[in-house]
């Protein structure tokens, strides 16, 4: 099962990157069909691409060329990346059958031909493919919660070092929030469908936490629980110590800054030691073996 749950509303594009999507080839059947919605409702991976080559530059002063992400579902973000440069290529894991069928029918079919061989797609055990080595490892929108213990979520961190090229990068990204611990469901419209998260249950002694996807439709009807997710939350210094613990030498965290007109945000991403406190927030991981820059 893909796992990118946040509405793009909370992390919204620039008016640039956002026109440059609606330049690229329709993504999927433009109908009911759960892995189209959601796709449309939450997933951006051009406002990705710009941030994973600025902290790549950053370290490496280049541009990375080789990417894997772990929990790839439809391979919407494998697809994008090829597109992305022409010296690009991809590598995409996901333990779901039917929902790589789908990314291979939808999104790796509109690419060209000599797009799709730059793209190699796994059905495997994220923690079981570490070759070949790439450049940034991803594990986008929390996917990697699913592992609920310390020592599940070290073995993977492990894996995810295992993965990296000289000079490479994993990158995840974290939520969190009060609003997070407590049953309540955001709606956010979009042409013909509205996107619903839900939150249904929270148990602070475990930190266990159930999440649900639905989808309602303009004209009559709807998707429920298109898709859940029983996760653990874990804190950004959780992640911090289980990294360090799995090997990584440098761990930085990039705070997600707040578009004051909608009060959403703004998918600008700065390295923080500290963050706001507030009802939602996001921010992403960047952990690394080599030289830390300032």
């Amino acid at each position: 099962m893909s796992n990118q749950p946040v509405s793009r509303r909370r992390r919204s594009s620039s008016r640039k990157q956002k026109s440059r999507r609606r330049t690229l080839t329709p993504r999927g059947p433009k109908s009911r069909d759960r892995h189209w919605l959601y796709q449309e409702s939450v997933q951006s991976p051009d406002v990705h691409f710009g941030f994973f080559d600025r902290a790549y530059r950053r370290l490496n002063g280049s541009t990375p060329r080789v990417l894997k992400e772990d929990f790839c579902g439809t391979a919407l973000l494998a697809s994008e990346w090829v597109e992305w440069r022409r010296e690009n290529t991809a590598i995409g894991v996901d333990l779901h059958a039917p929902t790589l069928a789908w990314g291979k029918k939808y999104n790796l079919a509109r690419l060209t031909p000599e797009q799709r061989a730059r793209v190699r797609l796994q059905r495997a055990n994220v923690l079981h493919v570490t070759r070949p080595r790439a450049d940034l490892v991803v594990a986008l929108n929390f996917s990697y919660f699913i592992f609920r213990t310390r020592d599940a979520l070290r073995e993977y961190f492990r894996a995810a070092r295992r993965s990296l090229a000289p000079g490479g990068m994993f990158i995840g990204d974290i939520f969190g929030g009060w609003d997070t611990q407590k049953p309540k469901t955001e709606r956010t419209r979009h042409s013909g469908f509205t996107y619903l998260w839900e939150m249904d249950r929270f148990d602070p002694v475990t930190n266990f936490v159930r999440f649900h996807i639905h989808f309602e439709f303009r004209d009559r009807g709807g998707i429920r629980r298109a898709f859940t997710y029983d996760w653990r939350l874990w804190s950004i210094p959780e992640i911090r110590e289980i990294l360090h613990e799995a090997g990584f030498r440098h761990v930085d965290i990039y705070w997600e800054g707040i578009d004051r007109r909608s009060g959403h945000g703004n998918s600008v991403f700065r390295r923080a030691e500290r963050g706001e406190n507030a009802p939602g927030w996001i921010a992403f991981f960047v952990a690394y073996d080599g030289a830390k820059r300032r």
